[in-house]
């Protein structure tokens, strides 16, 4: 009775698991993909687990019915074999029928495991391409090879538990004797059968030394991935002779049933150990210490090419555009004129350490939250596309002490809104202007639906939807005084119901006493306000949800939201991958993706195991309120894609379904662009001899804000030296290795506007002595006048925190900007950073002011230009240089007093605790005015170019400002 209850429960658990992963991927319209793997997966199950058995099964019956007529001890003492055989021999249809059982689970349940191996090997695609020793299509090296492999695997461990198996039997029925004196005494048919045993083994051995002939292409035996000269000239023959050697030994192995004794089969095994041996370990080492070692650069030269034109076209950086770049230091006050269309658009804003501020401002209530790492998106600003940091409002939790089941699952449902900021623009107290803000949103971006269902931080699963007749539960947001968009109670919140499609109906109560089951949740099955119309989300992440019905991709570690055509969608890079490309070098693409950011990224981490190929194939798009998961083939060339298309068919749309609203929002991805770069550290050399000498090799530098990991690229807006246009781009630096100078500029178009854009590597020359991102750092800390002002922003109960360290081709030469960020020290003041300095860096000359054109006029002298669409909210500085002669000696000093005054009144302002910035910003206003009146009388540059009061916007270009920082001093003006 307790067995049977067991075995309910047990099945019920599978049956629940498996129905409701059906009900899933039905719900989002893959159940195909469930289908195929389900049947996949069965089928291998089955066929492994009745081969298995089979193959060991039959040589244990085999091996009982040719036992001797007469067992051992029948004729004399009883051995301890008859002792086991006469306990088991009553049982052993049990024992038997129990350990076939057991040996076809886990058989069947590691076959079943393979079933990507299978489905890439019968629905194979060819590369069209050829591998460089043996002349055969990439194809078979990707998809043949793995599934050949398999089965020999799978052959050898058949065939090994036969030998074991039949062994046994044989001993226990008296086919094997140990006796003293006379040792192992066999019979001829037990003999026979183990000799065709192993006699298979070797056979299946000698193909083993066949298939590893092509293995060789993976080889780690050289300087470089794949197969080394010695591998080639030594190990290459070897293992052709090893295979014939073998096929000899098999057959004297099979020899052995017709000649008793053990002669042959000890010749034949001798022979094979002794050619393993010789042949197969000490005549490639010898070729290698006395032939290889002593010419390693001329023997492995052809070799190391192979290796550097296979990983630079695995890898996607095959057309990677290298251009000599001198990167001039001398700043010409020119520039400023030629480069003005580019100044109002640089991105200030970092999304590495505006969640705080995100949160401060637009949180709105402590249930909803932003991920610790914002997003950087395209949407227009002044009719122009501009760098927009962009965020999903999402629910986080119920407030504390209102932490139950309903609360958790039925009523804190979803996030409500999108918020961005352009990345240029900041107001009078440093804080973003967001373009889109607030609960109900209110921006830019007109109207689309608000409502977060599916996103990075949802709850593992929420019950939703229900009749309109019913007083709807889901919190919308919290009432603020307008109508609200379903109803409006007296509660304080704004309730809905959902209406989408999203999520599966557990409207029945055999649905909800499958769900019961699954969560383990009896209220589930018992609560009044679920009801017919009822519907369970679960699966929500984006990543999660791709992975699940595309379990053939790899998927980028950032997705990112966006408004499109009235929702807001989660876009999210696929990869495709393999580990068996000839000749490519095998990476790990967590340490080719890993950099200071990947901590900050909030998304389950996924496999990433070693690649040596890698195409961002597939766009894919989870909808935020009804969670339809669309998959976009992006490459439709990729080889690997079309197989698991042919796989999956239908599954994935082609490109040319994506909308033109969509499409304005793809990127270049950042994971696949981490992993190039880490490959054109080495693989930007495409000579092997200086390949093998190494010294060009580059290296990702450090971050400099925080000294940790790797710097990460950055999206940003630029133009390239030679581009007439500006745009989208993602960036990234280098600098050789044991030094910390730049090495080279690395920038790839980011709009998404073909699948495989090339990247543009600006390389300056090894004689040039530019500061690398770390040492620009280094500077900017250095300078007496920015460590200055900077130990005065510490002094004022606040901390500085650096921005994102930009690198920017831009004049002719590098140009270096930083965001300078304040945040207050105490938890009560609201901790969140706001900008307050930009630091500039072109050769050797270092700027800091309030805005970037501030900190550019002080690098190069001038006056940055305003472009015709460009008006500005004060007015331009004067170029210096310009010089009339004072009015009068009273009215300077005048102007000089008022200025000390000021600067007194805004120390004492910042000295209270807290500081008193409204005083701050007035006594500001005060020193502007007295320097700018102090410019004036002596001629030259206003001097309050260095410290604007505060206005009522802050940007990149001319019009920005800023009110200073506590402990702020204005900076000197420019002089001629």
């Amino acid at each position: 009775m307790l067995i049977a209850v067991v075995a309910i429960v047990v099945l019920l658990l599978v049956f629940s698991g498996i129905y409701t992963d059906y009900l899933w991927y039905d719900s989002v319209n893959f159940s195909s993909v469930f289908s195929t793997m389900l049947l996949t997966q069965a089928v291998l199950f089955i066929v492994g687990a009745a081969v298995m058995i089979a193959i060991v099964g039959g040589n244990m019956v085999l091996a009982h019915r040719t036992r001797p007529m007469f067992g051992p001890g029948m004729f004399g003492a009883p051995q301890g074999a008859d002792r086991y055989r006469v306990a088991m021999d009553p049982h052993r249809r049990l024992v038997f029928l129990v350990g076939m059982g057991v040996l076809g689970l886990f058989t069947g349940s590691s076959t079943a495991g393979l079933w990507r191996t299978w489905l890439q090997f019968v629905n194979r695609t060819p590369f069209n391409e050829k591998d460089a020793q043996f002349g055969l299509d990439l194809s078979f090296f990707v998809f043949t090879m793995p599934f050949l492999r398999m089965l020999l695997n799978f052959l050898f461990t058949a065939v090994v538990l036969s030998i074991i198996a039949a062994t046994v039997v044989h001993y226990l029925y008296g086919g094997f004797r140990i006796s003293s004196p006379g040792g192992v005494h066999a019979t001829r048919a037990a003999r026979g059968h183990l000799s065709v045993l192993l006699g298979v083994f070797v056979l299946l051995k000698a193909a083993a030394y066949w298939l590893d002939r092509y293995s060789l292409v993976f080889s780690d035996r050289g300087k470089t991935f794949g197969a080394s000269y010695t591998d080639v000239h030594a190990v290459l023959p070897a293992k052709g002779i090893l295979a014939v050697i073998s096929l000899i030994c098999a057959l004297i192995f099979f020899a052995g049933v017709i000649r008793p004794g053990g002669m042959f089969p000890g010749v034949a095994f001798g022979l094979l150990v002794l050619s393993a041996v010789l042949i197969g370990t000490v005549y490639p080492s010898l070729v290698e210490q006395f032939q290889v070692k002593p010419n390693q650069q001329s023997k492995e030269q052809a070799y190391i090419q192979r290796n550097i034109d296979a990983t630079r076209k695995a890898y996607g950086v095959d057309t990677a555009k290298v251009t000599e770049y001198s990167a001039k230091t001398d700043a010409d006050a020119s520039v400023l004129q030629t480069e003005a269309s580019a100044i109002p658009g640089m991105r200030l804003l970092d999304p590495s350490l505006l969640s705080p501020t995100f949160q401060q401002k637009q949180q709105i209530r402590g249930y909803y939250q932003f991920p610790e790492q914002l997003d950087i998106d395209r949407y227009p600003v002044d009719g122009k596309p501009r760098d927009t940091v962009v965020a999903v409002r999402e629910i986080a939790r119920p407030p504390d002490g209102q932490r139950n089941w309903i609360n958790d699952h039925l009523v804190y449902t979803h996030g409500f809104g999108f918020v961005a900021a352009p990345g240029n623009k900041v107001d009078s107290s440093g804080l973003p202007e967001f373009s889109e803000r607030d609960i109900p949103p209110v921006g830019d971006l007109g109207d689309y639906e608000p409502r977060v269902y599916f996103g990075e931080n949802s709850p593992d699963y929420s019950i939703v939807g229900g009749p309109k007749s019913a007083r709807p539960i889901e919190l919308d947001y919290p009432q603020q005084g307008q109508a609200g968009a379903e109803q409006q109670n007296t509660t304080g919140q704004v309730n809905s119901t959902y209406e989408g499609k999203g999520g599966v109906s557990i409207g029945n109560f055999f649905r909800r006493l499958l769900y019961t089951v699954k969560y383990g949740e009896t209220k589930l099955l018992l609560n009044s306000s679920i009801n017919d119309e009822s519907r369970i989300l679960y699966n929500r992440e984006p990543v999660q949800r791709i992975q699940q019905v595309a379990p053939f991709l790899t998927l980028d570690r950032d997705p990112y939201p966006a408004v499109v055509d009235g929702r807001i969608v989660w876009i999210v890079d696929a990869y495709t991958t393999s580990d068996s490309y000839p000749y490519s070098e095998r990476k790990s693409l967590e340490s080719l993706t890993t950099d200071v950011q990947s901590s900050r990224l909030g998304v389950p981490q996924v496999p990433r195991d070693e690649v040596n190929y890698i195409r961002n194939s597939v766009k894919a798009t989870v909808d935020a309120y009804d969670g339809t998961v669309t998959l976009y083939a992006w490459d439709e060339a990729d080889p690997v894609l079309r197989t698991w298309e042919k796989a999956f068919g239908g599954v994935v749309k082609p490109a040319s379904q994506i909308s033109q609203g969509l499409r304005a929002h793809l990127r270049y991805p950042a994971d696949l662009f981490k992993a190039q770069r880490e490959i054109l550290t080495s693989y930007h050399v495409t000579d092997a001899n200086a390949f093998f000498s190494g010294q060009d090799f580059w290296k990702v530098p450090e971050d400099p804000a925080t000294g940790k990991s790797k710097q990460p690229p950055y999206y940003v807006t630029m133009k390239m030296p030679g581009s007439e246009t500006e745009r989208f781009s993602l960036t990234t630096t280098f600098v050789p290795n044991q030094r910390q100078n730049m090495a080279a500029f690395m920038a790839v178009d980011a709009t998404a506007a073909t699948p495989n854009p090339p990247l543009e590597i600006l390389q300056l020359p090894s004689t040039t002595a530019i500061q690398g991102p770390p040492q620009a750092q280094n500077l900017f800390e250095s300078n007496t006048s920015v460590s200055t002002e900077l130990n005065l922003l510490r002094g004022g109960g606040t901390d500085v925190l650096y921005g994102n360290l930009l690198t920017l081709p831009f004049g002719g030469g590098l140009l270096y900007v930083e965001p300078v960020y304040i945040q207050p020290r105490a938890e009560t003041s609201g901790k969140y950073p706001t900008l307050r300095r930009v630091l500039v860096l072109y050769g050797e000359k270092v700027g800091f002011g309030p805005t970037l054109s501030n900190a550019l006029e002080q690098v190069f002298g001038g006056t940055v230009a305003t472009p015709p669409d460009q008006t500005p909210d004060q007015t331009a500085n004067q170029p210096p240089g310009q010089v009339t002669p004072p009015e009068s000696s009273s009215a300077l000093t005048s102007a000089l007093d008022r200025a000390q005054q000021a600067y007194d009144a805004s120390q004492k302002a910042l000295s209270s605790i807290p500081p008193d910035w409204k005083a701050y910003g007035d006594a500001q206003t005060s020193l502007k005015k007295a320097l700018d009146d102090l410019g004036k009388l002596k001629g030259g540059t206003p001097a309050s170019t260095a410290s604007p009061a505060p206005s009522a916007s802050v940007s990149a270009g001319p019009s920005a400002s800023g009110s200073p920082p506590a402990g702020a001093t204005p900076s000197p003006a420019p002089s001629g």
